[in-house]
């Protein structure tokens, strides 16, 4: 699922990371053009992903994939979304996921109690961040009930879900709030690889061929490999 702060980007945006993995892992990538908000809110984006999990699921022969083998991927909005999708497969028990990779997620509409004092300066600010969540969740953000699906942070059962990697960088607006989500999957008993890479803003690896950009997609790669064999 592509980033975009749910309001923006395409499922072509990621097209050659997408291509980059599947030459790597010899896997099937399927990107997903979820409808945008604030056209559509909550929980349409969420379902068009869901439908395409469903598809994939039920195509996996015509597709030549194994269907107990599918991870979900995402990065920002589409971290958001893909942390969205395992609580939903988990609860409708209709899918069994086996990773989902989380990139810098946008997971909490909640605004910090103590804001961090050096996250959140570039690319992806906190005016940034009320805008995209004010347009996906149709309404002011840190209300009380909001779904957990939406902002997958308010879920209050982390257990059962699949295997997870998570990615952040130390200066991305959703530093604590991406450490704090892996913490409390590890406490749930999930297990979870986390990596906060130094020195890093929101969407770092797009910049370019950086020591950090390689490094952060061989995590990936890493994580996938090792989900997609065992």
């Amino acid at each position: 699922m592509h980033g975009g702060g749910y309001v923006r980007g395409s499922a072509e945006s990621s097209d050659a990371d997408n291509r980059i993995l599947v030459h790597a892992l010899g896997c099937v990538v399927v990107s997903v053009a979820y409808r945008l908000s604030p056209e559509t809110a909550f929980p349409g984006p969420l379902e068009d992903c869901y439908a395409a999990l469903k598809w994939l699921h039920a195509s996996a022969h015509a597709l030549g994939i194994d269907p107990n083998r599918i991870a979900v991927k995402g990065e920002s909005a589409g971290g958001g979304l893909a942390a969205g999708l395992a609580l939903l497969a988990r609860d409708r028990g209709e899918i069994p996921i086996i990773l989902q990779v989380l990139t810098y997620p946008m997971i909490d509409d909640r605004p910090p109690v103590t804001p961090h004092p050096f996250a959140g300066e570039f690319v992806w600010t906190r005016g940034s961040n009320r805008f995209g969540w004010s347009c996906y969740l149709g309404c002011e953000p840190g209300l009380e009930g909001i779904s957990p699906y939406a902002a997958p942070a308010r879920a209050v059962d982390l257990g059962n879900l699949p295997p997870t990697f998570v990615a952040t960088g130390a200066l991305d607006l959703f530093l604590e709030e991406n450490i704090d989500y892996a913490r409390r999957l590890m406490w749930a008993g999930v297990p979870t690889e986390l990596h906060v890479y130094p020195g890093s803003y929101h969407g770092f690896p797009l910049v370019g061929d950086t020591t950090l950009a390689r490094r952060f997609n061989a995590d990936i790669r890493a994580a996938l490999l090792d989900a997609f064999s065992s």
